[in-house]
């Protein structure tokens, strides 16, 4: 069950963050208004709550395994709402990262550090 609250987390994580920076991203750089920014710092700041809801009392290791989640979601979030397609570097890249965030959350480990 901590694996599956893990992944949640995690996607619900990426959601608030990605989709803040692309509300951030329409409202300044497409000049789309400040209502699309102020809703963008605002999902961002839901996401810095939503990591400290993870399992594991590591910051640095939620944070670098985050990472991992973002580069993958970021092209799927492009794909979804900008028509960007990934080439296979991009799928392979971002396959690895989540390979490094499997790794890093749920590896077994002797010890709680």
């Amino acid at each position: 069950m901590t694996i599956l609250r893990s992944v949640a987390l995690f996607v619900i994580a990426a959601v608030a963050e990605i989709g803040g920076a692309y509300l951030v991203w329409q409202g300044v750089r497409e000049r789309r208004g400040a209502l699309l920014i102020l809703a963008g710092v605002t999902a961002l700041g839901i996401y810095g709550f939503v990591a400290t809801l993870q399992p594991s009392p590591h910051f640095g290791r939620i944070l670098s395994a985050y990472g991992g989640v973002f580069v993958a979601g970021s092209l799927a979030w492009g794909m979804v709402f900008d028509g960007f397609r990934p080439d296979r570097y991009d799928l392979i890249g971002a396959a690895v990262c989540i390979v490094g965030v499997a790794i890093i959350m749920f590896a077994p480990r002797t010890s709680p550090v």
